[in-house]
């Protein structure tokens, strides 16, 4: 990594990646601006347990310059649903894995890390994608990282500052998505379900909504990440919930569609 001493020498550039099993996703920042720069989606196709990793990135790396050029600060995301929150109160560092027991298969060859909202008193304890880490330190040297999850939740806290009334975020991806259910900076329910069909889909919405006495007929219910009208999943989820709408992206000042900053939410506020 480019590593730059005075103000002179900074750039004043950022590079941010999104990494998960089945593509990359990045962006570049300019910093004085804080503005979005570049946005590419990078998809890999299904990856064959027999494929290296690394072999994938080198050819990104190789057809994108923009990975290649030097930036101030590269920080890495990485999205998969291996993540949980717990409360600042109850959180210990020397017990990771024993938070994540209750919600995913760990291994004690698992290496763990959590992120820290410390403006809202919780840490996210995840497993991040060490083979990826390792590839990222041989290409950078350094650079910071975190979990998807972190930012999309932090975003959504922030942006409910002052609203009184319960609100579903449900946030889309190819083969899982998340339920996030907040009322004015309180985080009240987080989880993250794997679908295969609209039908899984709606089935997870309406059980969460079930089980915190959310009246389907009531409910504001926003939808993010991949996913936009017409789309099966909003279809359904449109004909049983009665409220339904894509997330208000109007706030995001950049030169992208409004399905782009949906889609790479987590991505442009990382």
């Amino acid at each position: 990594m480019w590593q730059n001493t005075s103000v002179i020498d900074k750039m004043y550039q950022k590079l941010a990646i999104q990494v998960s099993l089945n593509g990359l996703s990045f962006a570049t920042f300019d910093t004085l601006l804080n503005k979005p720069l570049v946005l590419q989606k990078i998809d890999l196709g299904k990856v064959h347990v027999t494929t290296k990793i690394e072999d994938l990135f080198a050819e990104a790396f190789q057809n994108h310059p923009e990975l290649k050029a030097g930036y101030d600060d590269i920080v890495i995301i990485h999205s998969n649903n291996l993540s949980t929150f717990v409360p600042a109160a109850l959180f210990d560092e020397d017990y990771l894995g024993s938070y994540l027991q209750f919600n995913t298969k760990v291994f004690e060859t698992d290496f763990f890390a959590f992120d820290e909202l410390a403006n809202y008193e919780m840490n996210n304890v995840y497993i991040p994608y060490v083979n990826m880490n390792n590839y990222f330190i041989d290409r950078f040297g350094t650079f910071d990282y975190k979990h998807s999850n972190t930012v999309l939740v932090n975003k959504l806290l922030d942006v409910s500052k002052n609203k009184e009334e319960r609100k579903m975020f449900v946030h889309v991806s190819d083969s899982h998505f998340e339920i996030v259910v907040i009322q004015n900076q309180k985080l009240q329910l987080y989880n993250s379900f794997d679908y295969k069909t609209p039908e899984d889909f709606l089935y997870y919405i309406l059980f969460a909504a079930e089980q915190l006495q959310l009246n389907p007929e009531n409910f504001k219910l926003e939808l993010l990440g991949k996913i936009k009208e017409g789309d099966a999943l909003y279809n359904i989820a449109y004909k049983y919930v009665r409220n339904v709408s894509l997330f208000d992206v109007s706030f995001m000042t950049n030169t992208f569609s409004e399905t782009e900053n949906r889609e790479h939410f987590i991505l442009l506020h990382s």
